[in-house]
């Protein structure tokens, strides 16, 4: 049986619009429509399907969502500083992997002080205080953007209304919650603790807020000026100073073996506390260095929720379904009788590729270990062999995809090994793909369509109302309106946001396209690169496409798997045919980059070796912040090459003096950035 990448690309779209449904449903209408536990394994799911499958990240991703837009109930103020969410870890190994990452990132030998902190299941809010006196309370909306909730944030007895001694400007991060005990009291109206709370702060009128009996557990600071402070751990104890509660399990630790223990003892007497926790915040606890670790675009490098034990349960495999993703990725999915694993119904488990069929045994009829771990969707963990019934045959992963077209094993560009995933390059050729590359293209991250969600795009598809991108731009509306569930309102909803998505970045619209390797940030390399879809449309052209191609080469962030994915996506007639026509039915406005000044401004710069004192990420983050392009080779286009003390390459530095390059040793580099 083969894999059905179309199935794997329709799970993943329809998952990520319940999704983002039920998102909405509970940050923005204060409605939640399922359980937080039914909630949290929606969110598993739909993250495992995105690493297992990497070609899901053209039809939409949950990774850099957070929050969720707001519900327009109350005046919308920016967070001085982003409210980020938090990536998982499970085990030690995804702990020792994080530690991993940021001595990298750092440069760094010792070992790493720690902040261990309890993570309350609560709503987030920020509060800012200045010159001692609460200013504004704000809920989390989408990380950039905040409700103003101050009035119910002031009916909260443990926030103090002033600070003494406090910064002349600090803002207190924090998590709302309400305890098991006092949820009891009241659980008639509501789901759940975490929904009492978020529906509560979300009342218009405070008097009814002032009613539940909300509590606040301090966790952290944003902005602060002046900055007195140098550890996580001393934040915490000023907190507690100017009269903040802070949870009594918070810690220091040493090592990631201090970590685990506390992590297990926690988890063992969390039953027993007076408010829910799902897992326990390490945050580094040097302040300088989260500083110097920054974040991604939607989580702090410098701190990690790490989640309690995952909930293993048995079931039977009734057969095993294949599904097709946007890049043509075949994923084989247990369809396996429904069992509650962690208070959750599961029906079905990824089987994540072929080779962990082979490796695992795993046959239908089979009954498994289901696991059901943080972030992660439900996985077969295991096959109990003692229950096999002599008639279960091994499973023939299909060779073929839906479409009928032969399925091949790509050979990766750096390990030289063969890919463990089977996919279809047909690109729109393919239906199944098409269909995907379609929920990718209105998906947020892309266009941003609201209204024309997973499951409408596979309706409208089933209708022939769209088959390719620009189609969406011609929507027939009276056939629209003859369909159950589209009223005069949806319609016009519906017709407002296409209008809006009609004119669009050149790096949206080269994400939005959906190829194969191009995430969000490459797309906006290429965007700097080619300015205008005039010039991204030279990609066209085979000759004009070689040339192009060539000078990608100088980029830093493209390499030789995003050229050739470029090329064989551009190789395909039927997919230049599209893009062409999507070209004519939107407007695609030229990229500006905003300029930062800084003693790097206007200046393309390459570096080589290893540093002392900083990872060679660190050192390219510090040049963009000081208005560097940084380019990934030895050109005419390059001002400086900056030379590591550490196993420089010497090709490049002769061809750098070669070029009249400006070399740029490490001892200056310190002094130029004041290191």
């Amino acid at each position: 049986m083969k894999i059905n990448k179309k199935e794997i690309i329709s799970k993943f779209k329809k998952k990520i619009n319940q999704y983002k449904k039920y998102n909405e449903l509970y940050f923005t209408k204060d409605n939640p429509a399922i359980s937080d536990e039914k909630f949290d394994n929606l969110k598993q799911e739909i993250l495992d399907l995105e690493n297992q499958h990497k070609f899901l990240s053209k039809y939409g991703s949950i990774k850099t969502l957070v929050g969720s837009k707001l519900s327009g109930k109350f005046e919308k103020i920016a967070h001085k500083k982003r409210m980020l969410s938090l990536s998982n870890a499970f085990n030690l190994k995804d702990l020792e992997d994080f530690e991993k990452k940021i001595k990298n990132f750092l440069n760094l030998k010792d070992a790493i002080e720690f902040s261990f902190e309890p993570k309350i299941d609560g709503i987030s809010a920020s509060l800012r205080y200045e010159n001692g006196k609460l200013l504004y309370g704000l809920s989390r909306g989408d990380g950039e953007f905040g409700e103003n909730i101050t009035q119910n944030l002031n009916t909260i007895n443990e926030i103090p209304k002033n600070l003494i001694g406090s910064p002349n400007i600090i803002e207190v991060r924090g998590e709302v919650y309400i305890g098991k005990k006092d949820f009891e009291k009241i659980k008639g109206n509501f789901a759940n603790p975490r929904n009492a709370a978020g529906g509560s702060l979300r009342q218009k009128n405070p008097k009814e807020t002032a009613k539940i009996p909300l509590k606040f557990f301090a966790y952290g600071i944003g902005e602060i000026k002046p900055s007195i402070l140098t550890k996580q751990s001393e934040v915490l104890e000023k907190l507690k100073k100017w009269g903040f509660q802070i949870n009594q399990h918070c810690k220091i630790m040493k090592n990631l073996k201090e970590v685990e223990k506390t992590h297990s003892n926690l988890e063992g007497i969390r039953s027993s506390l007076d408010y829910d926790l799902d897992g326990v915040v390490l945050k580094v606890n040097n302040l300088n260095l989260q500083d110097r670790l920054g974040s991604t675009s939607n989580s702090p490098r410098w701190a990690i929720a790490y989640k309690f034990s995952s909930v293993k349960a048995l079931s039977r495999i009734r057969n095993i379904a294949i599904q097709v993703g946007r890049t043509g990725a075949i994923t084989p999915v247990a369809k396996i009788d429904p069992v509650t694993v962690g208070g959750v119904v599961v029906s079905n488990a990824t089987l994540h590729n072929e080779d962990e069929i082979i490796r695992k045994d795993i046959r239908v009829g089979d009954f498994v270990t289901i696991q059901r771990a943080g972030d992660v969707i439900p996985q077969v963990l295991s096959v109990d062999k003692t229950k096999r019934n002599e008639k279960n045959k091994k499973f023939i992963f299909p060779d073929k995809c839906l479409c009928g077209f032969p399925t091949k094993k790509e050979i990766s560009t750096s390990t030289k090994k063969v890919d463990a995933v089977r996919r279809c390059t047909r690109g729109y050729e393919c239906q199944y793909i098409a269909r995907e590359k379609l929920k990718h293209f209105v998906s947020k991250e892309a266009l941003n369509i609201e209204g024309l969600g997973k499951k409408v795009v596979d309706n409208f598809w089933d209708l022939n109302l769209i088959k390719r991108p620009s189609d969406v731009f011609f929507l027939d509306y009276k056939k629209i309106s003859k369909l159950e569930g589209w009223g005069k309102l949806s319609i016009e909803n519906l017709r407002k946001a296409i209008d809006k998505a009609r004119e669009i970045s050149l790096q949206r619209f080269i994400f939005s396209i959906g190829i194969r390797h191009i995430g969000q940030e490459n797309a906006k390399i290429l965007a700097n690169f080619f300015k205008n879809s005039k010039k991204f449309s030279e990609l066209f052209y085979p000759k004009k496409r070689k040339s192009i191609l060539e000078n990608l080469d100088d980029l830093d962030g493209i390499g030789e798997t995003q050229v050739r994915s470029l090329d064989s996506f551009f190789s395909n007639k039927k997919n230049c045919d599209i893009v062409k026509k999507l070209i004519l039915s939107i407007k695609v406005k030229d990229f500006k980059k905003t300029s930062k000044s800084g003693i790097f401004s206007n200046k393309s710069i390459m570096f080589t070796g290893g540093f002392e004192k900083m990872s060679r990420s660190e050192a390219k983050a510090l040049a963009e912040e000081n208005g560097a392009k940084i380019l990934g080779s030895v050109s005419k286009k390059l001002n400086c090459l900056v030379i590591g003390n550490s196993k420089p390459t010497k090709k490049k530095i002769e061809k750098a003096k070669t070029l009249k390059v400006e070399l740029i040793y490490e001892d200056e580099w310190y002094k130029l950035l004041n290191r």
